[in-house]
């Protein structure tokens, strides 16, 4: 802390670093299911989560492949309006598509 005189009053002057965090962020995970075809995850990863046609499929096919794929790492907000989205969209279209999110060890807020 450093005293700056003013006139007569002597003001304390503190030095305050303001470190903005950056919020915690939170994977959108599809799960696969032997029920939801496969276009319609595609068509789910175009539309909902802004992937090219060549990374849709190749999302997809891990989803298939591995049971479980990464959509997308978004903040809180925006990973629970996807997984409403995607979850709106199967059921409508009586797709049992699981979709769900977990906070992103790898991007904690810092």
């Amino acid at each position: 802390m450093n005293e700056i005189e003013h006139g007569n009053a002597v003001i304390e002057e503190t030095e305050s670093k303001t470190r903005l965090e950056r919020p915690p962020l939170y994977k959108v995970l599809l799960h696969n299911d032997d029920f939801t075809p496969m276009e319609f995850v595609v068509f789910i990863l175009q539309t909902i989560f802004n992937h090219g046609e060549n990374d849709a499929i190749r999302l997809m096919l891990d989803v298939h492949r591995k049971g479980i794929g990464l959509a997308g790492v978004f903040t809180f907000e925006v990973a629970e309006m996807k997984v409403d989205k995607v979850t709106s969209l199967a059921q409508a279209n009586e797709f049992p598509l699981l979709c769900t999110m977990e906070e992103d060890d790898d991007h904690k807020g810092t």
